[in-house]
């Protein structure tokens, strides 16, 4: 499928290919995307192919690395002191919409937030709700079923 996104203002444009934009939407509560990216105390992520990005405007987009030590470490792990993560989150430095995120770990896969895709997105079969160890008091989840999964970190 393909999927075309944008900024806000306008300023940048993208498309990509998703084998499967859906299987399954990640809605992450991590503290990162909470604060980055989520008016609902999470942001949705989508799965896509790295190597079919292409985007005019690239001039508006700025890159954000979180440092390690504003991200909670996995139990029983020491938290790394001023090391950047590997992900890069772009964001239109003009109007500040989130992107996409990109991890060169994982060359292949992009995932764009699917509040910046303007293509007509499928209901989603599945969900993951991933970070929830993360996620802040007043956000409320959807209990654990067949199609909707729980994990505390990242599956």
């Amino acid at each position: 499928m393909k999927l075309e996104g944008s900024c806000h203002c306008g300023a940048v444009h993208f498309t990509d290919e998703a084998e499967t934009p859906y299987a399954p939407y990640m809605r992450c509560y991590c503290s990162v995307c909470r604060k980055t990216a989520g008016g609902g105390g999470y942001a949705i992520n989508l799965f896509a192919k790295a190597k079919t990005l292409k985007v005019t405007g690239k001039n508006h987009i700025s890159v954000y690395r979180v440092r390690a030590d504003r991200v909670a470490p996995e139990p029983g792990e020491p938290t790394p002191k001023g090391k950047l993560s590997e992900a890069r989150r772009s964001f239109c430095r003009d109007c500040g919409s989130t992107l996409w995120v990109h991890d060169p770990r994982c060359p292949d896969l992009l995932h764009p937030f699917a509040s910046a895709i303007d293509t007509r997105l499928p209901k989603p079969r599945r969900r993951k709700y991933i970070f929830l160890a993360d996620k802040a008091p007043w956000v409320e989840v959807p209990p654990a079923g067949p199609h909707d999964l729980h994990f505390k970190t990242y599956p």
